[in-house]
């Protein structure tokens, strides 16, 4: 059994005995079909495109310095600390005065230093919103930051805080898994607050 085809591909009316297509739709089935194999090469294109994209991103993870790791997975925390402190509705931790949020007027401060206590520097516990005026030029306002770190976490805490020197050595994957998961982390909660 053969098949006959009974309807034109292109304007779907029906065909006479021996017809494949319409006379009067060749040059439309022509254009759209010459249409239809240019989106089809658009779309592989696009395609190939997106694969080289990915392989570039690769690479360029894979020459990333440690120091480019720690700036990074840095970015994706302190832009956390902003976000939870933001929510939370929380003063300048060692201040007390209320955060301007509108602008860049916020800093993740660090109750122990990134510089003197480089391993707690992913610590949620030792890093607070902090004002860009006691952050940066007040070199952190220490004793007032204890004094509200105290309030804000507990003693314990806060002591536990100050004896943890403990080495840590930081390794690329480590530092990718806390750039990924502080990216994660921050997404959640501005979709909560969306809620």
């Amino acid at each position: 059994m053969t098949f006959r085809r009974t309807r034109c591909p292109h304007c779907k009316g029906k065909l006479e005995q021996g017809q494949r297509i319409h006379p009067g739709c060749i040059d439309g089935y022509a254009e759209a079909q010459a249409a239809k194999v240019a989106r089809a090469e658009e779309k592989k294109a696009r395609m190939a495109a997106k694969v080289e994209r990915a392989e570039t991103r690769r690479r360029k993870e894979a020459l990333k310095t440690l120091p480019d790791l720690i700036k990074e997975a840095q970015i994706a925390f302190n832009a956390f600390i902003r976000e939870r402190d933001r929510q939370a509705g929380h003063a300048c931790i060692s201040s007390g005065r209320p955060l301007d949020w509108s602008g860049n007027a916020v800093d993740a401060g660090h109750y122990r230093s990134t510089g003197a206590a480089s391993h707690l520097r992913f610590h949620e516990d030792n890093c607070h919103a902090q004002s860009k005026h006691d952050n940066q030029f007040l070199a952190g306002n220490a004793v007032d930051y204890r004094i509200r770190l105290v309030a804000r976490i507990g003693l314990a805490r806060v002591e536990a805080l100050e004896a943890d020197n403990q080495v840590r050595k930081w390794s690329r994957q480590g530092l990718i898994e806390i750039r990924e998961t502080y990216k994660t982390k921050l997404k959640q909660l501005k979709e909560k607050a969306k809620c």
